[in-house]
């Protein structure tokens, strides 16, 4: 019996072994061989990018995030739809994702540098570090060594909705091992872009289905998105093209900037998005709020932190997955990897 329960538990040890050894964890400077610039030709695109558009910086945050958010970062936002078959990118909440061409200028730089070796979700991942250092100084150094995801369902997207309560958006970030913390921090970004106005009507003419405004929003910033944000003008037919309104009416930077200004404007009651403002009814998270709030450097420490953890949500590595070389279709595109 006992030489029984030693020959299992090497087994057991062997399969562990195995199975770490075709899924090594992420490294910083994953290139430093392969492709010694592939940081440098990411930044150098979101940097162009950046020179000609601001708003680069707050789109490529929010691409990470929905890309990590389904299946992991693994780049399968990217990929676009085939006839019968819708991609991640084809869900109404990606209808409003822009400058996934940024994604492609890197991919086409890097290829041209280093045939084969760079992943799509390496560079959204990092074209999303380089865009909170432009927008804000937050700066950390991110591992790498993401592979590429091959299946992209529109069925799978299940983001957490600009209109859920405090318990839904922590379920949902929870559920990727994600922390209140986290969830506190990286609505942080929520000072940055602009925001459509289908995904605040409800708040402004009928929230909970009651014909009347959410009694949380201020007066001031209801009579301003009431403004901007008319009734009956957003349809299913035109919410990605509807009109747009400041995510932080208050930030401090403008609305490409990425600095502490969200948490002021939440304590205050004037978020924008319901999610935002729903920081306010957990007393942990409004205490979080009011130490970022009063200390901008400890929000962007952590918002480096939470970044990076973000960013390792289910990878894929070694032999896992693949690199794309084109980032908007797997490779043997034929089978139907989609």
């Amino acid at each position: 019996m006992a030489l029984l329960h030693h020959s299992l538990l090497l087994l057991a040890l062997a399969v562990q072994a195995s199975a770490s050894a075709s899924s090594p964890p992420l490294q910083l400077r994953f290139y430093a061989r392969s492709c010694p610039r592939a940081e440098a030709i990411v930044r150098r695109a979101v940097r162009r990018r950046a020179a000609l558009d601001r708003s680069v910086l707050p789109a490529l945050i929010r691409l990470h995030f929905h890309d990590c958010f389904v299946r992991g970062c693994d780049g399968s936002v990217l990929i676009d739809s085939v006839p019968g078959r819708a991609a991640e990118k084809d869900a109404p909440p990606n209808l409003t994702l822009r400058m996934l061409d940024v994604i492609d200028d890197a991919k086409a730089a890097l290829e041209r540098a280093c045939p084969g070796v760079v992943s799509c979700a390496d560079i959204v991942a990092l074209a999303a570090r380089d865009a909170a250092a432009m927008a804000g100084t937050v700066r950390y150094e991110l591992p790498t060594g993401r592979r590429d995801g091959t299946v992209s369902s529109a069925a799978e997207v299940n983001l957490p909705s600009p209109s859920a309560s405090f318990a839904e958006a922590l379920s949902a970030f929870r559920s990727i091992g994600l922390t209140m913390v986290d969830l506190t921090t990286l609505l942080g970004s929520h000072t940055m872009g602009f925001c459509h106005c289908g995904f605040i009507m409800d708040r402004l003419y009928d929230f909970k289905s009651t014909g009347e405004s959410d009694p949380a929003m201020d007066a001031g910033v209801l009579a301003a998105l009431r403004h901007w944000c008319p009734p009956h003008t957003v349809t299913p037919q035109n919410e990605s093209r509807d009109a747009i309104v400041p995510m932080n009416l208050l930030a401090q930077v403008g609305p490409f900037g990425l600095d502490n200004s969200f948490y002021p404007s939440v304590l205050a009651g004037k978020a924008v998005l319901r999610i935002d403002q729903e920081l306010t009814s957990s007393g942990m998270a409004s205490r979080i709020a009011a130490t970022f709030a009063a200390r901008p450097r400890s929000f962007r420490k952590q918002f480096a932190r939470s970044m990076v953890k973000l960013g390792g949500v289910n990878v894929l590595t070694g032999r896992q997955g693949e690199v794309r070389l084109n980032c908007r279709r797997v490779n043997n595109s034929t089978t139907g990897g989609l």
